[in-house]
């Protein structure tokens, strides 16, 4: 049994893109779905689906590269289960002064630090990306 799933699905993503994998297929959940998604519009990875199987619904993310070089280059989880870390909309952490993203649960849904900050909400800070 999986005691973080979130922190499973940044695991994984890690693992694949560390042996040059072209996807990761995953359990479902809207949770990670979400995440999978902030992470195809900024960029960080081509495509993320939902497959349809017979017993469960899966999660597959087509993970990208430039020039042989995984796209994202660190991938770490900030709030977990035992250590939960909120933020207030002035504090919002900018991640390596802005060239990467914090993905955030808000009132509003999951979004970036950036979107956040525009949109002045606060909220826990899931993982961060660069």
């Amino acid at each position: 049994m999986i005691q973080d799933p979130i922190s499973d699905m940044l695991t994984r993503i890690r693992n694949a893109q560390s042996v040059h994998k072209p996807d990761v297929v995953l359990p479902f959940s809207k949770m990670k779905y979400s995440i999978g998604k902030i992470l195809e519009q900024e960029g960080y990875v081509e495509r993320t689906e939902t497959l349809e199987t017979e017993r469960f619904p899966q999660l597959r993310i087509v993970l990208k590269y430039e020039r042989n070089l995984p796209v994202i280059h660190s991938l770490r989880r900030v709030s977990t289960p035992g250590h939960r870390v909120y933020t207030t909309a002035d504090r919002l952490p900018r991640v390596m002064s802005g060239m990467g993203i914090a993905i955030l649960s808000t009132p509003n849904g999951l979004m970036t630090n950036k979107d956040a900050r525009v949109r002045r909400l606060g909220g826990e800070i899931i993982c961060e990306v660069a």
